[in-house]
């Protein structure tokens, strides 16, 4: 990282808050503070001054200001991720750069299926955006009313429909991107066929703001679904999750959507604390999937197709009992029923989240080898292994065990981590599916990433970023 002086430093800020005037800036400490802590409190870090340029003509001209005093830049979302990557280090000396302000639909085109977003555009906003367009912006997670797509790309998010839509990566045809040194990558191209070399927007997404800003991307529509079936179905055996899920790809024509696993900790906590969840079954079961399959057509007999795929479900074993939305608002209530288990467990005392994706066929052996492995480590410790499944991404939390002291078992999260992620490793799984790496998994990294592949990420960083200025201290070390 290349020295600065605190005289260029001073002129440097004064610069530029000329250049995105009195509303581009934040000085005070109390305005600043909410962009200065990771989204679980897990680090709290100070900047020099908060951003908020309202176009890319200001991102480029800032960043060059940085680039020329020697000033770190920390680009920021929505701040919803978590892994620390939007939050700047404790020693003070960055920028935060904010693109919330630059929210603007720049363009939809509905016979290409495109859209082209700011990258502060709240993913809600996108998705009605589409809408408005007779169109589908297929993206979902449960920040999308505060996330940023922005920040999405730069993690490369997931979420609930990656099974039929594939993640962010998958999503995007363009990028218009501002380079450390404060040139314009402009790369916004509608075209799915594009051969003309390297595909240079694949560097930027998943790079956690540690190769350039994204400031505008062009991102694929699809036609909105007219018909949309929703199940929830208790299961004996976490292995039998599985077996259902490719029955089910098979007997929807592959229009399944999301398949969601949930155990029955996670849904005994969801009802603990979160109002309006109850077991929507008569009897309980070890575990459940939450399966909504769609279609783009008025009649496309899902219904009839999805009754008769449950009914051969449960007279092969597979499915204990289950239950079929016969509205809306049954929908919804199912999935709240997989929104509460997340959020129910912040009222259960410590918790160790893991995020990490094996091969499909791998999923269930990896849960119960996984689940073993902790318990023999910590009778009473609390595994929750939930999460999109369909495409092989787990949610592998643990709950501290009851009446245990909290501080006492965070203090074993490197412990935990080990074993899970060896356990990962060993199934040729990966450390994390949709989160990111940021400050959380960056020590871990080198452990779990071959020599050569680190080699060439840090070739990237240095090629694109000599000074080492974008987002310092994310990923890699």
């Amino acid at each position: 990282m290349s020295a600065a002086t605190e005289p260029a430093i001073t002129e440097a800020l004064e610069r530029i808050k000329g250049i995105v005037g009195p509303k581009g800036f934040i000085a005070d400490a109390v305005a600043m503070a909410p962009y200065l802590v990771e989204e679980r409190g897990l680090w709290h870090g100070a900047a020099r001054l908060v951003v908020r340029p309202s176009s890319t003509a200001e991102v480029a001209a800032v960043v060059r200001c940085c680039a020329a005093a020697g000033i770190p830049v920390v680009p920021q979302g929505g701040n919803t991720g978590l892994v620390g990557a939007a939050v700047p280090s404790e020693d003070g000396g960055a920028v935060v750069l904010s693109l919330g302000r630059m929210n603007r639909v720049r363009a939809i085109d509905p016979v290409n299926f495109t859209i082209t977003v700011e990258a502060g555009c709240i993913l809600a906003d996108i998705q009605r955006a589409a809408a408005a367009a007779d169109r589908l912006f297929p993206l979902s997670l449960g920040a999308e009313g505060s996330c940023q797509i922005g920040g999405n790309l730069s993690t490369n998010a997931g979420g609930i429909a990656v099974l039929r839509y594939g993640n962010t990566r998958e999503l995007t045809l363009g990028l218009e991107v501002v380079l450390p040194d404060g040139q314009i990558w402009d790369g916004l191209r509608g075209l799915r066929k594009d051969n003309t070399g390297y595909d240079l927007k694949q560097l930027f997404i998943g790079a956690e703001g540690t190769l350039g800003i994204i400031t505008a991307a062009t991102l694929k529509l699809f036609p909105r679904p007219r018909e949309v079936e929703t199940a929830f179905l208790g299961l004996a055996r976490v292995e039998d999750a599985m077996a259902l899920f490719a029955e089910a790809r098979k007997a929807s024509g592959d229009q399944l959507t999301a398949f969601e696993l949930i155990p029955r900790i996670g849904l005994e906590m969801a009802m603990r604390h979160t109002p309006g969840v109850a077991d929507p079954l008569a009897a309980p079961a070890r575990w459940y999937t939450l399966l909504e399959v769609s279609s783009s057509q008025t009649a496309g007999g899902l219904r009839a197709a999805l009754e008769a795929f449950l009914a051969k479900a449960m007279e092969d074993g597979l499915v204990q009992d289950g239950v079929i939305a016969a509205s809306g608002e049954q929908a919804r209530a199912l999935w709240r029923i997989r929104e509460g288990m997340v959020e129910s467990q912040k009222h259960e005392g410590g918790s160790i989240k893991h995020d990490i994706s094996v091969p499909v066929s791998q999923v269930a052996d990896f849960i119960v080898k996984a689940i073993g492995a902790v318990e023999a480590r910590l009778p009473g410790i609390r595994p929750i292994a939930f999460g999109h499944v369909g495409d092989g991404n787990v949610h592998f939390n643990l709950s501290q065990p009851k009446g245990a002291q909290t501080a006492v078992f965070l203090a074993r999260r490197d412990e935990f981590n080990h074993i899970v992620h060896d356990l990962v490793q060993g199934f040729g799984g990966s450390i994390s599916a949709e989160h990111g790496v940021g400050r959380l998994k960056r020590e871990e990294l080198p452990r779990y990433k071959s020599a050569l592949e680190l080699e060439l990420m840090r070739k990237l960083k240095q090629a694109l970023d000599p000074a080492g200025l974008m987002n310092p201290g994310k990923i890699l070390l």
